[in-house]
């Protein structure tokens, strides 16, 4: 069996996710593909982490490709999560993940209206409001929730949650209408209701936005496509990694990479990987490099298993993740994380390094943190997901620049 040791993926990372300045990508579409799609659920991750791989980074090119040319857009696909990637791939991971979610969330939303005493016949009720819904947003062009909702009075209709608790409450249903549309792939986020690290979006009828939309495509030939785009950018991976990524079942796992003719290959730790067929051939060191990434930058939440870059004793997962996995901005030294970074309110970027690095090192590293604090320019990134490294960073008695 090949063995694809821990340096030559590594090699692989820097090129392929084009971090080593002669890889980095000349637009953002060609940067989201080359990690097959770039995390959205923090809006300001999918700015940081494409212009981390641009060769001429701004927010306006970013900004471009959404609204724009439209060469991405925002979808949930893999593990329910909001992701920024090129139309054909949101068609692949829209099949191969977010279509039978749409159903599932139909149905229970459907209950929620009965159960909240909205209406007796909940299936009618959102089969009508969603009509309402896709009828408004086509007259209006594009639309936020809330003026939205003075078109669709359905829309402000409260579900109660979690009744008979402590912590009951309510929730209007545009959150789950909208959401459920854009599950179904029928609608979409377009612009920012404000700057682009916001999280509130107007809304558009996919077709309109699109045309021709992502939703149709086969759902065994989409996931082979994704799992095909995945190990293109991420091999050689383990099932399980394959499994986590895609939140797929074990068993579609196993027989997607199988129709892929996913081949295996030996890691540097003895356990057993798979790669694309024609993958096989070792990739030249790129050198040295190093790259600032924000909190869930792809790269980082790119494998279950991670210790080939968080030093292989896992060290790194108190300072840097959440107690639910969640990866926060991190400095990438060749291949491997070697601290944090956080922007301060002042603006100014702190970082920590969490190994010891070489003075020049240290100097290349605090060339990238102006570079991207450049980037950000006025605006305040404050990462979702909080970690322990971040709010250390941010105490007024911190130590903020030493290894």
């Amino acid at each position: 069996m090949i063995v694809v040791d821990d340096a030559q993926r590594r090699a692989r990372l820097a090129q392929r996710h084009r971090l080593v300045p002669h890889a980095r990508a000349l637009t953002p579409a060609e940067a989201a593909d080359a990690v097959v799609a770039l995390h959205a659920t923090d809006p300001a991750t999918v700015y940081l982490s494409a212009m981390a791989r641009l060769a001429q980074p701004s927010v306006t090119a970013v900004a471009g490709a959404f609204h724009d040319d439209r060469s991405l857009i925002r979808h949930h696909a893999m593990r329910r999560t909001i992701w920024a990637m090129t139309p054909a791939v949101a068609r692949s991971a829209h099949a191969a993940c977010t279509a039978a979610l749409a159903v599932v969330e139909w149905r229970k939303f459907a209950r929620m209206v009965e159960e909240s005493a909205i209406a007796t016949d909940g299936a009618a009720w959102v089969t009508a409001a969603r009509a309402e819904t896709l009828a408004a947003l086509h007259s209006l062009g594009s639309s936020s929730a809330r003026d939205l909702a003075k078109h669709v009075p359905a829309l402000t209709a409260k579900l109660l949650l979690a009744q008979g608790k402590s912590y009951a409450g309510t929730q209007s249903a545009h959150t789950r209408v909208l959401q459920n549309l854009g599950f179904d792939a029928a609608i979409v986020r377009t612009r920012p209701r404000a700057g682009w690290t916001s999280s509130e979006f107007t809304w558009a009828v996919m077709d309109d936005w699109l045309p021709g939309g992502i939703a149709g495509a086969d759902a065994a030939e989409a996931r082979a496509d994704l799992a095909s785009r995945y190990l293109r950018a991420f091999g050689p991976a383990t099932v399980a990694d394959v499994q986590w990524w895609t939140g797929w079942s074990a068993t579609v796992t196993k027989q997607t990479l199988a129709a892929v003719g996913a081949v295996d290959v030996q890691l540097s730790s003895g356990a057993t990987a798979v790669v694309a067929a024609d993958d096989l051939d070792p990739m030249p060191d790129p050198g040295p490099w190093v790259a600032v990434l924000p909190g869930l930058d792809p790269t980082l939440m790119g494998w279950k298993g991670r210790e080939w870059y968080l030093d292989g004793r896992g060290v790194f997962g108190g300072p840097l993740f959440d107690r639910n996995g969640n990866g926060g901005p991190t400095i990438w030294m060749d291949g491997q994380v070697v601290g944090g970074w956080v922007q301060a309110p002042d603006g100014s970027l702190r970082r920590r390094l969490l190994v010891d690095v070489p003075a020049a090192r240290r100097r290349h590293i605090d060339d990238e943190l102006e570079r991207m604090r450049d980037l950000i320019g006025d605006a305040r990134v404050t990462p979702r997901f909080p970690n322990p490294l971040l709010a250390d960073l941010l105490r007024p008695d911190s130590d903020r620049r030493t290894s």
